[in-house]
């Protein structure tokens, strides 16, 4: 007899992503080209790597469990209060924290289909029941998603803003119309891993705090710290006094607190990563013409390559694995898009060969 619960065993073997280091181990060879994983290719703030080396000389020691340096610098600029950030590993670990809280066996919650796959990854952990609606032209439908929430009455709606894996963004007005517009008792989360790629006045304010939404922000993306999982959550003061009933109060390192403090300070470090990922983007979009591949337009540090159907994009992924270079395409059903992190020009110029070569063959050999 199994000793786990009924809803484990229910839940399905899932992976939302393949590792780059999965791939590696598989094949039996480096990745030569890593463009996959929407990590920043541009490295991290010195500021911050200094802050980071010396915080190592106490890793001996746990992090500040209310992580109190960081949520005071954040709370000044951002106009809120400390008591309305939560620190976290990663915006995945907040969003494990929004289902745990608001989402009980059973309940509805509801995304796009095809969106950011680790959130619905939680919701099956928890015992929720995903349910979707599609995107139009590649961007959220709002009033699909509405109409789900009041059909269902979801317990939480989840959208990425700018959109993993679509890179569209919503405006201040459809956003702040959007949470006003949902049913009483429904959270909106909205995921804003790539907020650093666009301008601040571009998305909803942040203060004063909307009690209904969970806004999720990260030092993965544009600050470069993918690998020392940190990232922050601006949520009213109940919402947070009640995740620290059961969050993890050591889920945070020292080393991580201390770059992200650092980075945070560092604006000619973000201003340039930023500049340095739109000429990226713009160089992805010319590749896109000459290839005759349509690219989908792009607010984050990745552009979005439509293939048109799930398997030709599939059979593009898998060639360019291959030749050693790691991409990866949409959750289905948004499978027909390549998705390519913007990389270092001298790695954007060894995607394009690659890139050209592949769809060069399938050009010649439709059928594989």
């Amino acid at each position: 007899m199994s000793r786990l619960t009924k809803l484990v065993e229910a839940i399905p073997k899932t992976v939302p992503f393949l590792a780059p280091d999965a791939i590696e181990r598989k094949r039996g060879r480096p990745i030569r080209v890593r463009v996959g994983a929407n990590e920043s290719a541009f490295g991290v703030s010195e500021r911050a790597l200094a802050a980071m080396q010396r915080a190592a000389h106490e890793v001996s020691h746990y992090g500040d469990p209310e992580s109190f340096a960081l949520r005071q610098a954040l709370a000044e600029r951002l106009g809120v209060s400390m008591e309305e950030i939560l620190v976290g590993a990663g915006i995945d670990d907040l969003l494990g924290y929004a289902v745990r809280a608001f989402v009980a066996p059973g309940d509805s919650v509801v995304a796009s289909a095809g969106s950011y796959p680790t959130f619905a990854y939680h919701v099956r952990g928890f015992g929720g029941s995903l349910v979707t609606a599609p995107y139009v032209a590649f961007r959220h439908d709002l009033d699909a998603l509405r109409a789900a929430a009041e059909r269902t009455s979801a317990k939480l709606v989840y959208i990425a803003n700018p959109d993993n894996p679509t890179g569209s963004f919503l405006s201040r007005d459809e956003l702040t119309a959007f949470s006003k517009a949902l049913p009483d008792g429904t959270t909106l989360i909205i995921d804003e891993a790539y907020a650093d790629f666009v301008e601040p006045d571009a998305l909803p304010a942040l203060a004063p705090v909307d009690a209904r939404v969970l806004r999720m922000r990260t030092f993965s993306k544009a600050h470069g710290m993918a690998g020392a999982r940190i990232a922050f959550m601006i949520a009213d003061r109940e919402t947070i006094s009640s995740f620290d009933k059961f969050r993890h109060h050591f889920g945070v390192g020292k080393i991580s607190q201390a770059g992200a403090l650092a980075s945070l300070g560092d604006d000619a470090f973000l201003r340039g990563v930023v500049a340095a990922v739109r000429e990226g983007r713009h160089d992805y979009e010319a590749l896109g013409i000459r290839l005759g591949v349509p690219t989908l337009s792009s607010d984050t540090n990745f552009v979005s390559f439509d293939f048109g159907e799930g398997p030709r994009a599939r059979a593009v992924l898998a060639a360019l694995e291959e030749r050693d270079v790691f991409v990866r395409v949409g959750a289905p059903p948004l499978d027909r898009l390549l998705r390519v992190t913007v990389g270092r020009p001298e790695e954007r110029a060894a995607l394009a060969e690659a890139l050209h070569d592949v769809v060069a063959v399938l050009a010649r050999n439709p059928g594989g």
